[in-house]
């Protein structure tokens, strides 16, 4: 137990460290590649940080020789995005509150392109309305629409790659960490540090499940309360992070941008290879983290539609990942 604790400890201590590699990189990456300043949060961070996530449920629901290890990827299917759509919008609000006066700022404001966010979460709710929708009926054909998952995640990121916004003047890019003392480092010590970075992640996330399930088996907690609550808090650790590094560098446009990508990654890759390969049908843990991951893009996108947005009211979403958890462990264990 002594050993699991150090490891659970050591690996989310590595994943801070190489998260603050990882967005130092990648700012310089998107530079280098000219990409508008919140394409850089919501292709290339989030695709970097979602990759571990998809590999899982790739590995889960095509290798897997069991209902029960398939049942392991669909899970994780719908558990990132509930994650993302509570804790870390709910992290960010908490690292702008305490961090105001760090960041020397007057109010509470979250500063981001308000309408660019909500039209973010109008997409996501139209493409995880669908996800739903499919996961409570039978037919012949299913398999075949998860091609269209595919197209959607293709269109978004067609859409951000022609933007060509450009960063506020208050975000100042810091020099690259493996270069500190070059105003201009070479393409690759750039790709060297973000490629290095993630693979630190990749793997300690891997460690960090690892001691997280090893966690709940010695408290003798039901496996199906760690795969479903437990586990996907620990593989959206490392988006959460990069949030959490990016707001306390007064960056929560990058922030929210990254966490915004992420979903959309969570809502359209892992979800297409579990409805290729598994008959993608939800128990009621699975509906009701489809109806609370619903109900918070219902409430960011009416906070964004706004404009305006303080930074507390991103926590009472926060708490819908609470009543999840509350559901979960009375239906295994009530």
């Amino acid at each position: 137990m002594l050993l699991t604790l150090c490891l659970f400890l050591v690996s989310a201590g590595a994943i801070y460290l190489a998260c603050e590699y990882f967005v130092n990189g990648i700012e310089w990456l998107g530079r280098k590649l000219r990409l508008g300043a919140t394409a850089t949060g919501t292709v290339l961070a989030a695709f970097g940080t979602a990759l571990p996530e998809s590999a899982v449920t790739f590995v889960a629901v095509i290798f897997g020789k069991t209902p029960g290890a398939r049942d392991i990827g669909v899970g994780a299917a719908m558990g990132g995005p509930l994650v993302l759509a509570t804790i870390a919008y709910a992290v960010v609000g908490v690292a702008l509150w305490s961090n105001r006066h760090r960041l020397q700022r007057s109010d509470r404001l979250v500063r981001v392109d308000h309408q660019r966010l909500a039209r973010d979460q109008s997409w996501f709710l139209a493409i995880f309305a669908v996800k739903v929708g499919l996961g409570l009926v039978a037919f012949a054909l299913k398999p075949l629409l998860g091609v269209w998952f595919l197209l959607a995640y293709a269109l978004y990121v067609w859409r951000e790659m022609r933007s060509d916004d450009s960063a506020p003047e208050d975000e100042e890019l810091e020099p690259l960490k493996l270069r500190p003392h070059q105003a201009e480092p070479a393409m690759r010590w750039v790709m060297a540090q973000t490629v290095a970075a993630l693979a630190v992640i990749a793997v300690a996330s891997r460690v960090f499940v690892g001691q997280l399930e090893a966690i709940g088996e010695a408290f003798a907690l039901p496996p199906h309360l760690v795969a479903l609550v437990l586990s996907p808090v620990a593989t959206e650790l490392p988006e959460t992070l990069n949030a959490l590094i990016w707001v306390r560098q007064g960056k929560e446009r990058l922030a929210l941008a990254n966490i915004s990508g992420a979903m959309m990654i969570q809502a359209t890759i892992p979800s297409a290879l579990a409805i290729f390969a598994t008959p993608w049908l939800f128990d009621p843990p699975l509906i009701v983290s489809g109806v609370l991951t619903a109900a918070a893009i219902v409430y960011l996108w009416w906070l964004f539609r706004r404009g305006r947005v303080d930074a507390r009211r991103l926590l009472p979403v926060g708490l819908l990942y609470g009543v999840f958890a509350a559901f979960v462990a009375w239906h295994f264990i009530g």
